[in-house]
């Protein structure tokens, strides 16, 4: 994994997952103004594009925090690289619980408070649900970078929009304690860009490993998905959704009845 420099604002690495130093690790939805690894080494430290504003507000928060490393998904992966992203999105489960912190970035939050988070974005996409129960240890920041809560001081409110069991937010009770059909019902409620991505972001959440296809379409991904997950597990719930047609919908998990 390459990691940013949150002081010099430079990439570092590859460090192996053994090697890498304390690092900070972003959490976000991406949008229009996002810069690239090849983007970010060419840039000016005082470039105005948002993609980068965020990168600085990350590290200067990681460095308050004591930490001189971050990694962030836009700018640590370099995505012209087919076996890298790969790699990288086999691996990201990983790359989040072993930081030392998550950063979640809420762009269309304003509130200064967490009382209401059920409007927000970040809730809805597919890779921030592993974002969300991967860390340890995770702060919220509305749009101007204000802290709003951790995650353990959230996880009600958090509870309530995601759907998800508390014990499994706060990290008490692992996420491999619930059934398949438990994990695969958190992923119903969230959607990607690209079709497979809504399995390839699930990788994590059952612990497996396979290789991306982009192209293949969400049904043979999530068949795949399915496949590696009855390789790996016992747990028959995973036939509430194997016997289900998977319907696609641009990029989301849902449920119907086969009749």
């Amino acid at each position: 994994m390459r990691l940013i420099n949150a002081t010099t604002m430079k990439l570092e690495g590859p460090f192996t997952d053994h090697e890498a130093p304390a690092y900070a690790i972003l959490s976000h939805t991406w949008g229009d103004e996002e810069i690239s690894l090849q983007e970010f080494t060419h840039c000016g430290r005082h470039d105005e594009q948002k993609g980068l504003k965020k990168i600085r507000e990350a590290c200067a928060q990681a460095l308050r925090d004591g930490l001189l490393y971050v990694w962030i998904d836009t700018v640590c992966i370099d995505k012209t690289s087919s076996a890298e992203l790969s790699e990288a999105i086999n691996s990201m489960y990983n790359w989040y619980a072993g930081a030392y912190v998550c950063y979640v970035y809420l762009e269309d939050f304003q509130s200064h408070s967490g009382d209401d988070l059920q409007g927000c974005r970040w809730f809805t996409r597919g890779w921030t649900l592993q974002e969300l129960l991967a860390p340890r240890s995770m702060t919220f920041f509305n749009s101007t970078w204000e802290s709003i809560g951790t995650k353990r001081d959230l996880v009600d409110q958090i509870g309530t929009v995601t759907k998800i069991s508390v014990g499994c937010i706060s990290g008490e009770c692992g996420i491999r304690s619930y059934s398949i059909a438990d994990r695969m019902s958190w992923a119903s409620r969230r959607s990607t860009t690209r079709p497979e991505d809504i399995a390839y972001c699930l990788l994590g959440i059952f612990d497996v490993n396979m290789p991306l296809l982009y192209g293949e379409g969400q049904q043979r991904a999530f068949y795949r998905l399915q496949q590696e997950i009855l390789r790996t597990s016992s747990d028959q719930t995973i036939f509430v959704w194997s016997n289900r047609r998977i319907a696609c919908d641009g990029g989301s998990v849902t449920r119907t009845r086969v009749e």
